[in-house]
């Protein structure tokens, strides 16, 4: 087990390397844009979808009708909620086909000042599990238990009735290593700020035709994780990207009458980072370097950028050209059908090119909402068969108030039941 264990984290410990990764084909000139291309960032838990409604359909969330856990989608849609106040609780046992100890956790809360502005605030803790650590030559050097964590506090307002805006700052620490040393170097915790911007749209619409149905058109946009590069240890230049990610999507909702609803939705993602590019290499695999020190790129661009030049090099950066970029767009599309608000049935499908982490998984969920108490569980199918998230469960518990007053609290559950 303490062999699985260390696999993991080394695993783990390759999503924060920094993007000077080389791609050796055969020869130094064959590079296809077919290879394994990944991008890696530091702190890749903060892109996990926590919640298990998103989880559900196909981790879809940044333009579906506003939740209690909006805050990781879009925070945006909290002004869009049609109680006062709400809070929910998530868990996710992680990697469960490796280890049975690595734990995502997530609170997430919101209050409505007014009709027009919100404030919210999220946790989000990544445990590792147990660790044994151990030296170049396999000596013990002792067990830990890594951890991350990240907390956001956002603030929404309405621009006009159909349109949203939202600012979400974020405190980021990860500590994976526990003080060991590296290299004879030693390291400490990561830690960083970042900030989320997002917009959200929704649009009601009738039936002329048939008045008891009514439909809704939601779009939203999410640039999340805007923020410094991190780095695990002192005296080093090596600094790393966090996984700024923008996230665009629609989805339409059809109430066929007061007891049954349908909501579909898709939406596109891509990470803003720099893509790893094709440096040349001798005979030996190795990389060369031309007068300046500097390595020699084949195709692509320098990674070794600021945060803002790597956001918008990352549209247009990658060693195979445009065909390559659109393979570093994730999809996701996910259904909901519901039942009186009630009960909840829900399906979606996530697709990763082959090249860029392969992540395909159908999800499926269900969901009971009674007066102010909510239970959702979502449950993945990978495509693959063996896959590492093959069989992940998530859970949330939620509750959502419409005011704080007792006899309203009681007589929302009233209208539930009627």
């Amino acid at each position: 087990m303490k062999k699985i264990l260390l696999i993991v984290a080394g695993i783990l410990l390759l999503s924060t390397t920094s993007l000077h990764a080389q791609y050796i084909p055969g020869g130094p000139y064959d590079y296809t844009g077919k290879e394994l291309n990944t991008i890696t960032t530091a702190v890749p838990f903060l892109l996990v979808a926590p919640d298990s409604r998103a989880g559900a359909m196909g981790d879809m969330g940044v333009a579906t009708s506003a939740d209690v856990n909006s805050q990781h989608h879009n925070p945006s849609k909290y002004v869009f909620n049609k109680n006062k106040f709400g809070i929910s609780v998530s868990y996710s046992p992680w990697l469960r086909k490796l280890v049975n100890d690595i734990n995502l956790l997530y609170l997430s809360t919101y209050y409505k000042i007014t009709d027009n502005d919100a404030l919210s605030f999220s946790l989000r803790y990544f445990s590792l599990g147990d660790i044994s650590f151990t030296d170049v030559n396999g000596e013990p050097m002792g067990d830990q238990k890594p951890n991350e964590f990240s907390i956001d506090l956002g603030y929404t307002r309405k621009l006009i009735d159909e349109l949203s805006i939202a600012i979400t700052p974020r405190f980021i620490y990860s500590n994976l290593t526990a003080g060991q040393y590296v290299e004879g170097q030693e390291t400490n915790a990561g830690l960083a700020g970042a900030a989320d911007v997002s917009l959200f749209y929704e649009q009601d619409f009738g039936f002329k035709k048939n008045k008891d149905m009514n439909s809704t058109l939601r779009a939203g946009l999410n640039i999340s994780n805007i923020g410094n590069k991190i780095s695990y240890s002192s005296g080093t230049l090596r600094r790393d990207f966090l996984p700024t990610n923008l996230k665009l999507g629609v989805s339409y909702t059809v109430e066929f009458d007061q007891y049954n609803k349908l909501m579909a939705g898709v939406e596109c993602s891509k990470l803003l980072v720099p893509t790893n590019p094709v440096y040349k290499t001798d005979s030996t695999g190795h990389i060369e370097y031309d007068a300046a020190l500097n390595p020699i790129i084949l195709a692509g661009k320098n990674p070794d950028v600021s945060v803002a030049q790597g956001i918008f090099q990352s549209f247009g950066d990658a060693p195979g050209g445009a065909s390559e970029e659109f393979k570093e767009v994730n999809w996701s599309v996910g259904l909901e059908y519901s039942y009186r608000d009630l009960l909840f049935v829900r399906a979606g499908y996530f697709y990763e090119h082959p090249t860029k982490g392969n992540r395909q998984f159908i999800t499926v969920g269900a969901g009971i909402h009674y007066s102010i108490f909510g239970l959702d569980v979502a449950y993945l199918f990978t495509v693959d068969q063996h896959h590492p998230l093959e069989n992940t469960l998530r859970f949330t518990l939620s509750f959502d108030f419409k005011s704080f007053d007792k006899q309203e609290i009681k007589t929302q559950g009233r209208i539930q039941m009627n």
